[in-house]
């Protein structure tokens, strides 16, 4: 179906009318007035291998969608903007951290992958179910950051109060391994985890927003793995950037809620974009074609959230 320019500009615009104002948990929770103190503790750098647990579950197209969007991050001409330019704002912590440093690329790699479609250890992952996980796909190995992708009917204890993913660390030294987890909003919590292409569960409500990949499943896992991404590079072992309790900290989104362009604050997406054919709504091109929603960043060098629009 085609467009006029016209009918491109109105629905461009009504995207803006749309994404205000819908209003999210995390905008009654958390001051967005934050400034992230870096706490002298190593981040990730170089090569970033992950091992991924496709746990439960998948439909192909989910796996799908992830996995381009993993593959997007280091491929800078797909369209801009890009995954890749928002990337770049996690890599700029490195001199951030290190003032007169250069930030160098940080490459992220799919290095292993296994299925779990036997829920090995139940559909509730706590802690201590996820290390399982990690040395069956790991076998113990520290050179990997493991990630769960936890299917519809899997729940993963402590993220359905706003943040929608977690990351962390078990063992200590060389023995500790980084994790990553990423539940799917389409059943668990979806009016927090699921905005904004689901209906929220607080505040004014206005029509949620098209998916940009038709998946709100995916689309919405991308916008938590982006999150714990993020936090796992720039505060891997809880001593990096963060403000806060170590326990419950704000994290390069995190202190950031609810926000995904310009004109945004908590809880408002702000400026998008909207794929003409489909009305999927987006700010970020990857790699076959693929358009993403991705969150805001706080931008170590401005000291304020920053977005791709």
């Amino acid at each position: 179906m085609a467009f006029s320019p016209f009918t491109k500009s109105f629905l461009f615009i009504t995207v803006l009318f749309l994404s205000v104002p819908l209003e999210s948990w995390a905008s009654k929770h958390v001051n967005t007035d934050q400034v992230l103190t870096y706490h002298n503790g190593p981040m990730l750098t170089g090569q970033v291998n992950l091992a991924i647990v496709w746990y439960g579950r998948f439909a192909r197209d989910t796996k799908n969608i992830l996995r381009d969007f993993i593959r997007s991050l280091n491929t800078p001409r797909v369209g801009d903007p890009s995954v890749a330019a928002w990337w770049k704002n996690v890599e700029r912590y490195q001199s951030a951290a290190h003032p007169g440093a250069r930030s160098s690329p940080i490459r992220v790699k799919i290095a292993k992958q296994k299925t779990d479609k036997n829920y090995s250890v139940g559909k509730v992952l706590t802690q201590d179910f996820i290390q399982p996980l990690i040395e069956k796909i790991t076998g113990g190995a520290s050179s990997y950051v493991t990630v769960i992708f936890a299917a519809r009917d899997v729940s993963i204890v402590d993220t359905c109060d706003g943040r929608c993913s977690k990351h962390g660390v078990l063992g200590a030294g060389r023995a500790s391994r980084l994790y990553v987890a990423v539940g799917s909003p389409e059943t668990e919590c979806p009016g927090v985890c699921g905005w904004p292409f689901h209906k929220a569960d607080y505040g004014p409500q206005t029509l949620p927003l098209q998916p940009p990949n038709g998946n709100i499943g995916a689309d919405a896992m991308v916008i938590g793995f982006a999150q714990a991404l993020a936090a796992v590079v720039t505060n891997p072992y809880n001593t990096g950037f963060f403000q806060g309790p170590p326990t419950r900290p704000l994290e390069a989104v995190t202190t950031c809620p609810g926000m995904f362009g310009s004109g945004s604050f908590p809880g408002y997406t702000g400026k998008v974009l909207m794929s003409p054919g489909t009305g999927g709504c987006f700010n970020a091109h990857g790699v076959k074609g693929r358009k993403f929603l991705l969150p805001a960043i706080w931008n170590p060098d401005t000291r304020r959230c920053w977005t791709l629009l």
